[in-house]
């Protein structure tokens, strides 16, 4: 109970969470490690398309209650704009321009990303006549739809943080319901389109949610195994209710994604990692206050937004030096063999390498999303 009172003084002096930051740049860091290691690139007359090894191996699909992190990253999100907002109230700083300073600090590397992408894809397109760049293009940049549905939950901040004094926890039980609606009208009744909706329902749940992170904090430690415990049930309840798949990401050859667009499941799945993360705070705390782990803590925060920017362009990069050297794509095993199980490190190690020059050339200052 201590070690909470701790954490509750220390979010009231205004000192840094070290979990927090630790919780959101390891969230970056556990989505790009997964795309590296699981993507399977398959090479047609089309060009590039991906798969994974969640299609060819059975039970495998479990692993994803923890690895898809995008819930907790959505959830930190919301307790650190509510954070700094409340601090840009003391300095006088008006809603407008703290949203728009929000906004600018992520888009605008984004963006440049993408155009920078969108020309060299034109231009190879162009000068050599391969009409497959374009899909090649798209897989690159196809992980910034997170920095899209990230910028529209900014963007309706003004709104959220209305409906967080006026309704307080309501509104959490409103989105969940709102959420289950478009399930029952997208899977029920065939009305596909509406499951779009949902991209700013759940995410902007998650979000909101990380409005109530020092209630979180504050609770007993029952109540945080129960939160746990809740969260496992309904996603077992969910997934072996025959309705939804078993993975938390899409699965090539799947009639239903969870992910795309997001389903009720990942609501469930945000209740069990937030009571998780909160089991784990005693024993994450202290091993933050450590020196090694404190100085872990601030390179992988240094480093995970450019990380996550640029690991697909690492993964771009390796695959020109190996299609440069060898005069064609890489092999794809599927389904995955023991050697390509065993390849994994490599398969790690190579697009790092890659990305490197670019942590070093945008990691230097921290970037404005991580100051709070």
């Amino acid at each position: 109970m201590s070690e909470r009172a701790d954490a509750m003084s220390r979010a009231g002096s205004g000192q840094r969470d070290k979990y927090v930051d630790w919780l959101r740049a390891v969230s970056l860091i556990v989505v790009v490690v997964w795309h590296w290691a699981f993507t399977i690139l398959q090479w047609g007359p089309e060009g590039p398309s991906p798969t994974s090894p969640l299609g060819f191996t059975s039970g495998l699909w479990i692993l994803t209650w923890l690895l898809q992190v995008l819930p907790l990253f959505f959830y930190v999100g919301g307790h650190v704009h509510l954070l700094s907002w409340n601090r840009a109230c003391e300095r006088g700083v008006g809603i407008g321009a703290f949203v728009w300073r929000r906004i600018r600090a992520l888009a605008i590397p984004a963006l440049v990303l993408a155009i920078v992408w969108l020309a060299f894809g034109a231009v190879v397109n162009w000068v050599f006549g391969i009409t497959w760049i374009g899909r090649a293009v798209v897989l690159v940049l196809s992980p910034l739809w997170f920095i899209g549905v990230y910028l529209v939950l900014i963007a309706l901040l003004p709104v959220m943080l209305w409906l967080h004094r006026r309704f307080d926890v309501l509104i959490l039980i409103w989105l969940g319901g709102a959420a289950l609606a478009v399930d029952v009208l997208r899977l029920r009744y065939g009305f596909e389109a509406i499951g779009w909706l949902n991209m700013v329902i759940v995410w902007g749940l998650a979000h909101q949610a990380g409005f109530f992170y020092d209630r979180m904090v504050a609770l007993p430690r029952r109540l945080d195994v129960a939160t746990l415990w809740t969260g496992l049930f309904a996603l077992f309840g969910l997934v072996y209710s025959g309705i939804y798949p078993g993975s938390m990401v899409g699965v090539p050859g799947d009639r239903l994604s969870n992910m795309a667009p997001p389903t009720f499941v990942i609501v469930a799945l945000l209740i069990f990692q937030v009571g998780l993360v909160e089991v784990l705070r005693p024993s994450m705390e202290r091993l933050l206050e450590r020196p090694r782990w404190r100085w872990t803590n601030e390179t992988i925060n240094r480093f995970a937004l450019p990380l996550f920017l640029f690991h697909t362009t690492g993964m771009a990069i390796l695959l020109g030096v190996f299609w440069a050297l060898t005069g064609g794509p890489p092999g794809s095993q599927v389904p995955p063999d023991l050697l390509w199980w065993l390849e994994r490190p490599l398969a790690v190690a190579g697009p790092l390498l890659c990305t490197i020059p670019f942590l070093l050339l945008f990691g230097r200052r921290r970037t404005p999303e991580s100051r709070r």
